[in-house]
């Protein structure tokens, strides 16, 4: 499909720079045969008391580092951990870094410039393990998405804001988004759920460039699905309950996976015309235009639903992407 059937145009002043306060405040546009507007505090009425939740328990690394390599500052934002003491990381300005070169962020926190390859550069750290750690805890800042951190910087709430209430396993650059909304409380209120774990990467900011989603790679994730999620889950399947997926890196794990014990890189892609066969309903955000994700609840609920009812959010004045309010999704070959 043409990448510009998923272009909308959407308000700046829609664009979240906070939460809902409590979270669970956050407005919900149910969609399914019809658009019904409610509140994320509302689920226990609007899911089954046998569903089955799958939330993601990866934890937001303060991966964004700003550092000097001599007078010159640099910023560099980690994406993924090679080994115990090397990231891929993207650097800006990547220009004024070759291999060799010294960036020091603190002290007793430096790194060497091992590659660069465009804004993207691998660098070795000095320290490793528990170490660096404690070191990117103490002088990282949360990666806040490029259309929050254009507008602010990142401050110490986000150290709170932008972790769900669940996030346990650390390694994502990005928060799954939708289970920021859910408070522990809520969480005691809705039917059970198991834990997976996606770590979300810096792609699922990076625009789709290409003219045709054929031409689009996805940048790959590490997952987990541990024995017992993964019967819990058969199990559900069995008994003909729904799966509920808190997330749309939730459902690419389970849809990838088809629901099995799992440990590896997830690289699915997914469009309309794909056929789920794992989730029934979805809990996300509302995305980006022309993005992966817009493309994704496309596939879910039918292209033309999702357009018609962004277009309603847009006119209701809900508040749009990471911070911003939810939908709650059925399968549109299930109603």
């Amino acid at each position: 499909m043409r990448v510009d059937a998923f272009d909308f145009e959407l308000p700046e002043r829609l664009i979240a720079l906070r939460p809902a306060e409590p979270r669970e405040a956050a407005r919900l546009l149910v969609v399914d045969e019809r658009l019904e507007d409610r509140h994320v505090g509302d689920l226990p009425a609007l899911l089954r008391p046998d569903d089955l939740l799958v939330l993601n328990d990866t934890r937001v690394i303060p991966a964004r580092l700003t550092g000097r390599r001599g007078d010159a500052r640099i910023e560099a934002t980690l994406i993924e951990r090679l080994d115990a003491r090397t990231w891929r990381a993207f650097a800006r300005p990547a220009r004024r870094l070759k291999p060799g070169d010294r960036v020091a962020f603190a002290g007793e926190f430096a790194a060497t410039v091992e590659l660069r390859d465009g804004a993207e550069v691998r660098l070795a750290f000095d320290l490793a393990g528990a170490d660096f750690d404690a070191a990117l805890e103490r002088h990282g800042e949360m990666p806040l998405p490029p259309y929050i951190a254009s507008r602010r910087p990142p401050d110490a709430r986000d150290r709170g804001d932008y972790q769900t209430a669940f996030a346990v396993r650390p390694g994502a650059v990005a928060a799954p988004t939708a289970g920021l909304h859910l408070t522990s409380a809520l969480l005691a209120k809705l039917p059970p759920h198991v834990t997976v774990t996606l770590h979300v990467g810096a792609g699922t900011f990076l625009p789709v460039t290409a003219e045709d989603t054929r031409e689009h790679r996805m940048w790959p994730e590490y997952g987990e699905i541990g024995a017992e999620a993964a019967a819990a889950i058969a199990r559900a399947r069995a008994e003909g309950r729904r799966i509920v997926a808190v997330g749309t890196t939730a459902l690419r794990l389970l849809e990838a996976s088809d629901g099995a014990a799992f440990r590896g890189q997830v690289d699915l892609f997914i469009t309309p015309g794909y056929r789920f066969r794992m989730i029934d309903v979805l809990l996300t955000n509302f995305h980006l235009p022309r993005s992966t994700l817009f493309m994704l609840v496309g596939a879910f609920s039918g292209l033309e639903r999702m357009r018609a009812a962004y277009e309603h959010a847009i006119s209701q004045g809900y508040r749009f992407y990471s911070y911003g309010d939810a939908c709650l999704l059925t399968r549109h070959d299930a109603f």
